[in-house]
């Protein structure tokens, strides 16, 4: 018997380039910067005609251009003509430990998989092993589709997280990279650090399922969270990349309509190939995510927020306070009584509602809370800065209320999310 065929994660034909430049082939995940297009004009520069991901990923701040479905045909044709050109070495039923060594210095350790679709659910209240942290936003998946559904590779920048305390699973191959084939070790551009990864022996994938099977385990999982007897086991949380890996799982359902179930299995829609981290690792940070509303009258919102709030006090109290500036204004109002968990559900309810009323109104969402300053500088605009979550939050919050709202929480700064390299085939 297969000894991950119970669990959600498994081994992966993962393809890595080659002939290439590792630091120019590298590119961070698509959905950074998106109001800092002065960053991705400098990748592309950077880049030159040198074989890259910036070829095959759409980033997020183009996603709604005028040229988008030529954007997605050029993709497309891009990674087929990198394999066509056998730009490709495919690692069979291969697990990649992996070391990126941030800014900070500090090192963030994980392991390249794939993650079972059939085992992942995004809806809120779902009870699959792997689930989303935060809310989906359904009218983002299909933009996403329509770049994914004739892509032949997928590059992943999904990160599940493990709520693994005693450091079982990832942790222990740290001392083992001597027995493990070194694949790569390069420097990544735009202060993004320093990336290293193995390839696993068939010995040590055999510790990852035992140890992975161990966390799984239904009555220790209970136990733990304080559950009753038929609670579902939640083994990985979505840390990162949670509308990628729900329009995979579109994908994969719309694929799903048109095979017999018997294929189910055999298609490599199926699994989506992701990075799984460790809660607990050190280098983890949880930082917030900031929202700036461009295309409004400052003082009017805060007007309209407090219309939308009865109650509300200016200025700091008691309840759910949320900090905001503009211009060279500073300043911070209280929601007495919240009805949410958490600040970010509270600003987010009335901004939803806000922006339904007000179209020419747009909200993004901004890692660091100076760029979100320096964004609120500019005319008709306002940055709401919001506390960080803590990360010994996660996991209870999504087994007893459910996803978070979205974009609650960051793993970083936007230079330390996961840079593209990795690649996997989804179409025979």
């Amino acid at each position: 018997m297969n000894a991950f065929e119970s669990l959600p994660f498994r081994p992966a034909d993962i393809l890595l380039p080659k002939d290439c430049e590792y630091s120019k082939w590298s590119v961070v995940a698509c959905d950074q910067y998106t109001s800092q297009p002065e960053y991705w004009q400098r990748v592309a520069e950077y880049v030159g005609r040198a074989p890259s991901t910036l070829r095959m990923i759409l980033p997020e701040s183009c996603l709604e251009g005028p040229n988008v479905e030529t954007d997605i045909m050029d993709i497309n044709t891009t990674m087929s003509r990198y394999l066509r050109e056998g730009r490709f070495v495919c690692h069979p039923d291969a697990l990649f430990y992996v070391e990126r060594t941030l800014d900070n210095g500090k090192v963030r350790r994980g392991l390249m998989g794939m993650v079972d679709l059939e085992q992942y659910d995004y809806e809120p209240g779902a009870e699959s092993m792997v689930r989303a942290t935060e809310g989906t936003v359904l009218s983002r998946i299909p933009p996403r589709v329509a770049v994914r559904k004739n892509a032949p590779i997928e590059l992943p920048h999904v990160m599940l997280l493990a709520d693994d305390p005693q450091k079982t699973v990832i942790e222990p191959l740290a001392g083992q990279t001597g027995e493990m084939s070194l694949l790569y070790d390069f420097d990544l551009m735009e202060g993004g650090g320093h990336l290293r990864g193995w390839e696993l022996t068939s010995e040590q994938k055999e510790q990852v399922a035992k140890a992975l099977t161990a966390l799984a385990d239904p009555e220790t999982f209970r136990k733990r969270y304080g559950l009753g007897e038929d609670a579902p086991v939640l083994l990985f949380a979505v840390g990162d990349g949670n509308h990628s890996l729900a329009t995979a799982k579109e994908c994969y359902e719309r694929q799903k309509r048109f095979t017999p179930p018997e294929h189910w299995a055999d298609l490599p829609a199926r699994f989506a190939l992701v990075e799984l981290n460790n809660l607990h690792d050190d280098s983890l940070e949880f930082e917030p995510i900031h929202r700036v509303v461009f295309g409004v009258e400052p003082q009017q919102l805060l007007e309209a927020m407090e219309a939308y709030y009865p109650g509300l006090i200016h200025g700091e109290g008691e309840g759910h306070v949320l900090r905001y500036a503009w211009g060279d204004r500073q300043g911070a109002v209280t929601v007495p009584n919240p009805k949410a968990q958490l600040p970010v559900g509270t600003l987010q309810r009335f901004l939803d509602d806000y922006l339904l009323k007000h179209p020419n109104c747009r909200v993004d969402y901004i890692h660091g809370a100076q760029v979100a300053r320096e964004l609120a500088a500019r005319k008709d605009t306002i940055a709401f800065l919001l506390p960080a979550m803590g990360k010994e939050e996660l996991f209870p919050t999504v087994i007893h209320d459910g996803v978070l709202p979205r974009k609650t929480f960051s793993m970083g700064r936007a230079q330390d999310k996961r840079f593209y390299l990795e690649a996997r085939r989804i179409r025979d």
